[in-house]
Formats: structure tokens, sequence, C-alpha cells
């Protein structure tokens, strides 16, 4: 299994940017996709945005498209998350994962990195 590490939450103000982090370690891959999601409290979760690990190709939910952009450092592992124009609605817990086998299924969570903005 591969360990997720996300970080790069805080608070922030509306209108304001952040930049999340999610460090991949332990089982390497070369293909699958890996996705950040989010939670809010009282709400179910919900699709942020996914990355292929190999080609980049990306996909962004509605919500957040021409805020959000996601992207990957192949060599280190790394999955991106630049927030920008955040919203109060954008509060939530973040989570990253990965889906080895590009079904849908995402197979390894990280533990979540809190995202507060404040209006």
């Amino acid at each position: 299994q591969v360990q997720l590490v996300e970080s790069g939450g805080g608070l922030v103000q509306a209108g304001g940017s952040l930049r999340l982090a999610c460090a991949a370690s332990g089982r390497t891959f070369s293909r699958g996709t890996m996705g950040w999601f989010r939670q809010a409290p009282g709400k179910d979760r919900e699709f942020v945005a996914h990355v292929r690990w190999s080609g980049g190709s990306t996909s962004v939910a509605e919500s957040v498209k021409g805020r959000f952009t996601i992207s990957r450092d192949t060599a280190k592992n790394t999955l991106y998350l630049q927030m920008n124009s955040l919203k109060p609605d954008d509060t939530a817990v973040y989570y990253c994962a990965v889906d080895y086998d590009n079904d849908y299924v995402y197979d390894s969570w990280g533990q979540g990195t809190q995202v507060t903005v404040s209006s």
C-alpha cells in the first residue's frame, strides 16, 4: 500500500489562495490516478479533481473549475492542488487518494487536511 500525507491546509480569507500537497511513499506506481476529495461538516465526501499519473490528463469538478488546479510531480511522488479565489463554501477537510487501476475505485487515502475559508 502507498502512504499518503497531505499538507498545506489552514485558515484563509475569502478570495485568498492555498496550495495543498500530498506526498506518496511506500508502494510505487507508474500508472493509476490520484485525486483530491473534500468533505464539509454534515455533507457527503465529494470529488474535487484528479490527474492521471502517466500522461497528466486532469479532470476538475464544476464547482471549482477555473479556481482550482491539480498537478503532480512524478519525480517527487507528490500531488498538488492549487486553490485560488477561495470561498466559504470551500471549507472542508481535503483528502488525497490513489486509484491504482484507473477504475474509479480509490484504494488508498490520506488522513486529510483542514481548509477553512472565512467570509
